[in-house]
Parts: structure tokens; sequence; C-alpha cells
């Protein structure tokens, strides 16, 4: 599966009309997607992976929010509310790697996390973890900065998740160079 980079750009129309979904509408429903339940992704449960099968995690940013998607497969992606991203991401060992350490990660904040059926974003200085269970979505909101500083129970989480979108990024920029 080849790596996907959603650059910054728009969707245009080859009508006179107003485009329908921008992209970054698409991401925002990809990302409701990941939150689904874990048979409608076609994932299911393994003894490595009793509890969780994925993990995402919303971080804001100046642009808006990223979202880190990891699963159990080792796919990964980036989707943000702005206009960028980064799909696919499970060609590469070094993602999937990343993507199932990340969830392995997950499986240990299960009981730290609680059940919810809503997926806002968190405010600005926050970041929000969501694992997709088998039994459901549970979530984690902590401090932004505790988190980054290693003062916080979900800080692997935190550091899990950096290792994700730094696995992708070094795929984007390598395939950057390789482009003539």
């Amino acid at each position: 599966m080849a790596l996907l980079v959603v650059g910054r750009c728009t969707v245009t129309s080859q009508t006179n009309e107003p485009p329908k979904k921008m992209n970054a509408d698409v991401m925002r429903e990809l990302r409701l997607k990941m939150l689904a339940a874990p048979a409608e992704l076609g994932l299911k449960r393994t003894p490595e992976y009793p509890r969780a099968c994925g993990v995402l995690m919303d971080w804001p940013i100046e642009a808006g929010t990223v979202t880190v998607v990891s699963l159990s497969t080792g796919d990964a992606s980036i989707y943000s509310t702005g206009t960028f991203g980064v799909l696919g991401g499970i060609g590469h060992e070094t993602v999937r790697s990343a993507a199932k350490r990340l969830v392995k990660v997950g499986e240990k904040h299960y009981d730290d996390a609680t059940p919810t059926k809503v997926y806002p974003y968190p405010k600005s200085g926050r970041v929000r973890f969501y694992l997709v269970c088998y039994d459901g979505v549970r979530t984690i909101e902590a401090d932004l900065e505790s988190v980054k500083t290693g003062k916080h129970k979900c800080s692997d989480l935190y550091a899990e998740a950096q290792r994700v979108i730094t696995e992708l990024r070094m795929i984007t920029q390598e395939q950057k160079r390789e482009k003539p």
C-alpha cells in the first residue's frame, strides 16, 4: 500500500457549483470512521490485543487539531481539521511497528479510560486519547504540557503517538526526495 500525503489543497469542482466537501471535512469523516466499532473496521480481538485495537490522539496545534490514528494491524494515518494529512503507512515496517506499539501502550491504559459515545476535539492546551476497544470507545483527556513533559500517567501514549508522527514524516520526506 502506498503512502498518500494530503497536502495543502482544496477540492475543486468541474462545474460552476461550489465543491461539496473540502479536504478537512473528508478527514473529519475519516476520524469518525476510525472511532466506529472494531467490527465495522474489520478488526477482531487477538491475544496480543485483547481489549484495544486502535488509538487516536487528538492534539491541538495553531492551525487546528491533528489526529494521529494507529490500529493493531499496523495501519497509521494523520488527519487534521486543516488541509493536510497523511493516509496509509501500513506499507512501511517502521510505521507498522510504531502504530502497533502505540496500541500496545493504549492497552495498558484501558482501566484509566472512561467509556464514551461522543468524540469532541480537545480544547487548546489539552490532548485527548481515544482507545478503540472491542466493547466500545474509551477516552482519556489530559493537560498537554504535563503530558509533553512526562508528568502525566498518559505521557507514554503521547510519546508513542509522536513516534508514529515521526515515522510517517520520515516516509513522506523520503518520498519527496525520490520524486524527479
